[in-house]
């Protein structure tokens, strides 16, 4: 049981670890200090609903329905340009409202775009319902098996919280506005590099 915890944990640490649209977002809600908890906490518990769904055989889902996968890369990938565009027009600006200036978007806002950035990307599909539910498949018996799942959903939340409430970390470094241009350069030109993977691909 502490073998399939923990390899569901590595498992699920290693899929995630990589930036992505979901991890920028979170990390940029972290600097500048706003709505983090309930935004990793919805970021996490969505990670653990499709690892469960992963786990329980979503394959089956997409044998039913073969289309499914093509029609979420490319919503997800046109909303992933979309994100990046207002990223880059907010660096073209320049115009920043720095933390503890009281700016920003509000709760619902922000749980909007964390809650898109996890159901429309294609990516935390198919590590979490693909990539662990595939891994999953080699614990025969359903405690080992509920085991791995719980070990990644772990994983998720250790991250998510570390990535939310560390990027308080880097606040003495992003006290200018040309800090916050440089991150929302990156943040554009990630998405965008995912964007152009899923629609190209």
């Amino acid at each position: 049981m502490t073998g399939a915890a923990a390899t569901g944990f590595l498992t699920g640490f290693s899929l995630i670890l990589a930036i992505g649209a979901q991890n920028a977002f979170v990390l940029r809600q972290g600097l500048l200090r706003q709505h983090v908890l309930p935004l990793v906490l919805l970021c996490a518990l969505s990670d653990a609903l499709l690892i469960g769904a992963g786990v329980a055989g979503f394959g089956a889902v997409v044998a039913l329905w073969p289309a499914l996968p093509r029609l979420m890369t490319l919503g997800g990938g046109l909303f992933l340009l979309a994100y990046g565009a207002a990223r880059f027009r907010a660096a073209w600006k320049g115009t920043y409202v720095l933390e503890g200036d009281g700016g920003g978007r509000g709760l619902w806002a922000t749980l909007a775009i964390g809650a898109a950035f996890t159901w429309a990307n294609p990516h935390v599909w198919l590590d979490t319902l693909g990539l662990v539910g595939a891994v999953s498949t080699g614990f025969a018996d359903w405690p080992r098996k509920l085991a791995f799942g719980a070990g990644a959903v772990a994983a998720s939340f250790v991250f998510f919280f570390s990535l939310g409430f560390g990027a308080r970390l880097l606040a003495p470094v992003m006290t200018s506005a040309r800090a916050w241009r440089w991150l929302d350069v990156f943040i554009g030109a990630t998405m965008w590099a995912l964007a152009l993977r899923l629609l190209l691909g």
